[in-house]
């Protein structure tokens, strides 16, 4: 759910890699992953603003976590962890889309740096 497809487009399209399928939709647009093939990605406008938790929540792996995480910023997300939570083998950071929509981006702890 977005208020702004063009934003979450722009930001999610960016942090996947997927590209924007053109749409004269005013309610939905879709992302779709590079040769279009794979898992599509269906953004919805939404008149309301986020409220709680998200029911569903992607989590993104990376061998460079703070790479990523300043790209996510760079792209507009917030990032809502100042430390990593480190458990299972797994560091990671929240983050919150331009909607609020957490995610987070994560990176095992035996990665070699990039």
């Amino acid at each position: 759910d977005c208020a702004d497809l063009d934003r979450s487009s722009r930001f999610w399209a960016g942090m996947l890699g997927y590209a924007a399928h053109p749409s004269t939709s005013k309610t939905y647009r879709t992302l779709l992953p590079p040769g279009g093939r794979g898992i599509e990605v269906l953004l919805q406008r939404v008149p309301e603003a986020k409220r709680g938790k998200n029911r569903l929540h992607l989590d993104l792996r990376t061998a460079d976590l703070a790479g990523e995480i300043k790209r996510a910023i760079d792209l507009g997300a917030t990032q809502l962890t100042d430390q990593p939570t480190e458990e299972d083998g797994l560091r990671w950071h929240i983050l919150a889309d331009p909607d609020g929509n957490e995610f987070c981006i994560l990176q095992p702890v035996d990665a070699p740096s990039p």
